[in-house]
């Protein structure tokens, strides 16, 4: 299972889109800072959304799409699901 995600400095912060074979893995170096880069300058740690799917093309393609999103969109595709911009680590799904 393939998932896209979205994490953020806090609400309304900075945010950050990824794809990852391994969602709760990848949240795991976000937060502890093992994947150096934009999210580990920019204080990216929080899980605030995400979405699975069957393939890493269809992954891929998802981010990239929502790459190219104006930021209003993010936000609203964010509190769509999370209003409050909960911190989504401790409950991602298991691999």
């Amino acid at each position: 299972m393939f998932a896209v995600y979205i994490m953020a400095s806090q609400r309304n912060g900075t945010l950050y889109i990824g794809h990852t074979d391994s969602l709760s893995r990848r949240a795991c170096e976000h937060r502890d800072g093992s994947a150096p880069g934009f999210t580990m300058t920019y204080g990216v740690k929080r899980p605030v959304y995400y979405e699975h799917f069957e393939t890493r093309d269809a992954a891929f393609a998802r981010e990239r799409a929502m790459k190219k999103w104006y930021r209003i969109w993010k936000l609203r595709l964010i509190e769509s699901v999370n209003p409050n911009w909960d911190d989504l680590f401790e409950t991602l799904p298991p691999e």
